[in-house]
């Protein structure tokens, strides 16, 4: 009997670690059919390795973001696109190891593929790293767009996190087909209620954000 009372005290110690703030959801549950490629839970990022706070591969948003965002997918999706989460929410957390790693300036594992063009002494001066992200109010997202008939991820003309003039939206120096690109994703984030970050692509927030200014630190698990 004691085993048994134990044991479901442990499913409820579980249940409840488990649980997200009141306000926000698995995205995966409200679009299931959604792509996630969450850089910061793999070595694929310009940290190179996994970031602290980032337990699991799994897309955290305030539930006002993820409706809006379905509404998005559901638009792609008829002309056979789908969207792909690079980050969604982020813990307070990740944000401090982003900064850490940016005052290492020894540290430059990921530099030729994503900030070959910047000194790394200046990624907090030029607005790269900062201590604080809106991504820790859950209603920021990194996004881009997928063609579900070849599986491939659309040109947008640089990767994810790109630090450089070229993520920049209105960037001039690209293809005419890159430049679509971009111009489709930002069009139908728009149309659903997000705006867009001039300077990367692919970072929108939704407009009227329930949390805005407020800075989360729960795990992403």
């Amino acid at each position: 009997m004691k085993i048994k009372i134990a044991f479901l005290l442990y499913l409820l110690q579980m249940s409840v670690f488990a649980q997200l703030p009141e306000g926000f959801v698995y995205v995966d549950e409200v679009i299931p059919d959604i792509q996630l490629e969450l850089r910061y839970c793999l070595n694929n990022n310009f940290v190179g390795q996994p970031v602290d706070g980032y337990h699991a591969e799994v897309c955290i948003l305030t539930k006002p973001a993820a409706l809006a965002l379905k509404k998005v997918q559901e638009d792609l999706k008829k002309d056979s696109l789908s969207l792909k989460v690079f980050d969604s929410y982020r813990p307070q957390q990740a944000v401090n190891h982003f900064s850490k790693w940016a005052r290492n300036v020894n540290d430059t594992l990921m530099k030729q593929q994503y900030y070959p063009n910047v000194d790394k002494r200046n990624l907090f001066r030029d607005g790269y790293i900062a201590s604080k992200s809106r991504h820790s109010s859950g209603s920021t997202i990194d996004l881009t767009i997928v063609d579900l008939k070849t599986g491939k991820e659309l040109d947008m003309g640089t990767p994810y996190d790109y630090f450089g003039e070229a993520s920049w939206y209105l960037h001039e120096d690209l293809t005419k087909a890159q430049k679509a690109n971009r111009a489709v994703l930002h069009n139908i984030m728009s149309k659903h209620g997000f705006r867009h970050y001039p300077k990367e692509w692919w970072h929108f927030t939704l407009r009227g954000e329930p949390f805005k200014n407020q800075y989360f630190d729960f795990p992403v698990e």
